[in-house]
């Protein structure tokens, strides 16, 4: 993202948070990725007059869209769940995210009106915003060579528990790159360029300190690679080692 660019969401996200403060009304942005994620909350808290809280359609969610709120209002978040099935599952493919996506994206949709896209088997969960939510379910039935069908559901009708690998190791420190180090087959040397690279997020903020000191619940997100939550330490070893117990999901 360039600085004219990141400037750009920044001015986008302080107008929403004025236009929901001085309407009264509630306001979405598009979904956010990771980086734009991390600028709105590097923002000063005071460029904002009305509060904002971000939401993706299920816990965990990776891409998520803000909602800027005036005082005691209810809202409901304008997202949509697309349940892709294959018409005929005995003949279907085994379709990957670049596959959906390269599909809607043939459909004309904007990435930033996409949210997460989650694979199960022979299936697919596709959160989106509600406006586009109906083009969608009229216009995608064919993903590569396989004919699907595509449910509208609301996010309330379901309850997505992302997978995940329970992971346990040893570690010095309950350090960024010690954490990582565990969770996946890199040395902290391979590590250290990727953490000051800008690829790492910890709670959707961009984390560039090897050092940083991880607290229990923080959900850490290696781009290109996946994400990880750092649960707990469960022990420490006589020679001062920490045992600690790491969810990765799959």
């Amino acid at each position: 993202m360039t600085v004219k660019e990141e400037t750009m969401l920044e001015k986008r996200l302080i107008e929403l948070s004025n236009l929901a403060y001085y309407r009264g009304i509630a306001t979405f942005s598009d979904f956010l990725n990771l980086n734009e994620l991390n600028i709105l909350h590097t923002i000063p808290k005071n460029m904002f007059p009305a509060r904002f809280e971000t939401f993706g359609g299920y816990d965990l969610s990776e891409r998520q869209m803000a909602a800027f709120l005036p005082d005691a209002l209810c809202f409901t978040y304008p997202v949509k769940i697309l349940h892709t099935f294959p018409v005929n599952k005995r003949f279907a493919e085994n379709l990957t995210h670049r596959d959906y996506l390269g599909a809607l994206m043939n459909l004309g949709i904007e990435r930033c009106k996409l949210g997460d896209i989650l694979i199960e088997e022979k299936e697919a969960v596709i959160f989106a915003k509600e406006e586009i939510a109906a083009y969608i379910s009229e216009n995608l039935s064919k993903i590569r060579h396989t004919q699907v069908t595509v449910h509208i559901e609301d996010t309330a009708d379901i309850t997505y528990a992302p997978r995940f690998e329970q992971i346990k190791g040893t570690v010095p420190s309950i350090r960024l790159d010690t954490v990582l180090s565990a969770a996946y087959p890199l040395s902290r040397s391979k590590l250290t360029p990727l953490i000051e690279g800008g690829k790492v997020f910890v709670n959707g903020k961009l984390i560039t300190s090897n050092g940083y000191h991880l607290k229990p619940g923080d959900i850490i997100s290696l781009r290109g690679t996946g994400r990880i939550m750092y649960e707990d330490v469960l022990s420490e070893t006589k020679k001062g080692r920490y045992l600690i117990s790491i969810k990765k999901y799959i």
